[in-house]
């Protein structure tokens, strides 16, 4: 993998994104990797954006949302600024840590590889609460029905993009929160590239802002709206 874009999205993650800047820029830099970062503020409310700026160099870029419009706004937001051969959305908190980018690069023959927390292989380090874990199944019956049969985890954030891919797949993106994943695959397949999911090492991070009943039946809404707006050609 020669180059790579890494889009982290950002809202009030002060607590998390100097140490995930230090952390991916410190990997990236040892594995000798052209590489740029770029942190999308998503309107946080806290000090994400001065300790990020803080931070800012040639290698980490810092947008700015302004308002919060959603995570998959942030990310559709960096990953038509990335200039390099690969793009990786991660997030902030790292509970898929920087690491698995090792093993993503063996699968360069991939349009797409996404991280999955559902694969005999993945290792646990912690679980969600029983209760997020088995909302996430139910969702995830529902995706696999109606959008992206097949695979089995679509809302790990770690994803992994071709460039020519990506700046196919995103201008076409219309869901500005969490259920963009399913859509950013949805249309990936419909477009015939390749996706391949792989396990990870993942780890449950207690100050996640998904809330597993509001965001869950957001997510069911935005499955109705991904087949609508396949009926009226919009991804085509």
């Amino acid at each position: 993998m020669a180059s790579v874009s890494v889009i982290i999205p950002a809202y009030n993650e002060e607590k998390t994104i100097e140490s995930a800047l230090i952390k991916i820029s410190t990997y990236l830099g040892k594995k000798g990797y052209d590489y740029e970062i770029i942190v999308v503020d998503d309107g946080s409310k806290d000090q994400t954006l001065t300790i990020a700026k803080k931070l800012a160099s040639p290698k980490i870029r810092i947008l700015e949302n302004g308002v919060n419009r959603g995570k998959g706004y942030a990310v559709k937001c960096g990953v038509l600024h990335a200039q390099k051969d690969r793009v990786l959305f991660t997030d902030a908190d790292m509970a898929t840590p920087i690491e698995e980018l090792e093993n993503f690069s063996r699968f360069q023959n991939y349009d797409i590889l996404i991280a999955s927390r559902a694969l005999p292989d993945s290792k646990i380090l912690s679980h969600q609460p029983r209760f997020r874990e088995l909302g996430g199944r139910f969702i995830n019956f529902f995706v696999r029905w109606l959008a992206v049969p097949g695979i089995y985890d679509t809302q790990c954030g770690f994803k992994l993009f071709r460039q020519e891919a990506a700046k196919k797949i995103f201008p076409l993106q219309t869901i500005n929160r969490f259920g963009f994943d399913i859509e950013v695959l949805y249309i990936a397949r419909k477009h015939g590239l390749t996706i391949k999911e792989l396990p990870v090492t993942w780890s449950h991070q207690p100050n996640t802002k998904v809330s597993p009943i509001k965001d869950g039946l957001r997510i069911l809404w935005d499955l109705i709206k991904i087949r609508t707006n396949d009926l009226r050609r919009a991804y085509n």
